[in-house]
């Protein structure tokens, strides 16, 4: 098995980013969500450098031993994305293929959006490519009835930090091994008086694609450096729609694949569900959308093999 080494790079936007990387050969970035860093991406790291690539998976801008600043003006989809596409001149590549799970597949989806001559093709892991709509995010997800979604609750600075950070073995047992209790809509919204963790049941055991290790590696991160930058993400909803009024209507050009667990709660929806069918206007080389049975919204970590090999037959049909 190839070796997964560990450095500091400094992307081209100035930020000291670590990353996790394995192979030589064409470059594939490989992003991660929330609440997770490089480790995410273990199981693809090795198996795409057997598979002849250089595999590069950083702690994106707010994590780990990347880190990054604490005004949350500065983690825009602009600054995430550039933090991707800037490492490519340290990585001595001209181009990626980049691949992106949860928060990271609209990073992912960014990069080809707004620089599809250094991307070679796109990938996206539970989160699809929808297309800018017509009125600010949270102004729609405050209009939903009932509780809060969730993104409207990690709004205010202080309340998800505190519970997040409160018990991290339960948090991340929760997040990662926990069921999904989502409302009639097919929406996860936190109860009233609730929390996030409020959305996902404490599991009696680990789901078996889950460690003990697993659940230790994700604690010592978070423990060392907290939620406050992550959930920065969240709370530039808003600033990106603004930031990208330039891009509305525009496609998405590069190879893309689409990947997604059958009962991942982002798609679970039927509002999100009926939107894929129309997912070939928005990305006209759309290749295929990969359902994966029994999966859920971890969709790496849950199902490495499956999603090894569709990356791979992705990236060998690519020009």
């Amino acid at each position: 098995m190839p070796e997964i080494s560990h450095r500091i790079v400094r992307s081209a936007g100035g930020l000291d980013m670590r990353i996790a990387e394995a192979g030589t050969g064409p470059l594939v970035l490989l992003l991660h969500g929330f609440p997770e860093s490089w480790y995410s991406w273990r199981h693809q790291l090795t198996a795409l450098a057997e598979a002849g690539y250089h595999a590069v998976a950083p702690d994106q801008r707010g994590y780990g031993a990347t880190g990054g600043p604490d005004a949350v003006d500065q983690y825009s989809i602009l600054h995430l994305a550039g933090d991707a596409l800037g490492l490519l001149p340290a990585l001595g590549a001209n181009r990626a293929v980049v691949v992106g799970h949860d928060w990271g597949a609209p990073v992912a989806w960014h990069t080809a959006l707004l620089r599809p001559d250094l991307v070679r093709g796109v990938v996206g892991l539970s989160v699809p490519p929808l297309p800018r709509g017509d009125h600010r995010p949270l102004s729609m997800l405050r209009q939903l009835p009932g509780d809060p979604h969730y993104m409207v609750y990690f709004q205010q600075s202080g309340p998800a930090e505190t519970e997040l950070g409160r018990d991290l073995p339960t948090t991340f047992r929760r997040l990662f091994g926990g069921r999904a209790r989502l409302h009639d809509s097919g929406l996860p919204l936190v109860p009233e008086d609730g929390g996030f963790l409020d959305v996902f049941d404490d599991p009696a055991e680990l789901p078996d694609w889950l460690t003990e290790a697993d659940i230790a590696f994700y604690t010592a991160e978070f423990a060392a450096h907290g939620f406050a930058r992550p959930l920065n993400w969240y709370r530039n909803l808003d600033r990106n729609w603004e930031l990208t009024a330039a891009w509305h209507g525009a496609r998405i050009e590069p190879p893309a694949l689409l990947v997604a667990g059958e009962h991942d709660l982002v798609v679970a929806n039927p509002r999100t569900r009926a939107a894929l069918a129309e997912l070939h206007h928005h990305v006209p080389r759309l290749q295929e959308t990969l359902w994966l049975p029994g999966t859920g919204h971890w969709t790496q970590q849950e199902r490495p093999k499956e999603v090894n090999e569709a990356l791979i037959q992705f990236l060998q049909g690519l020009d």
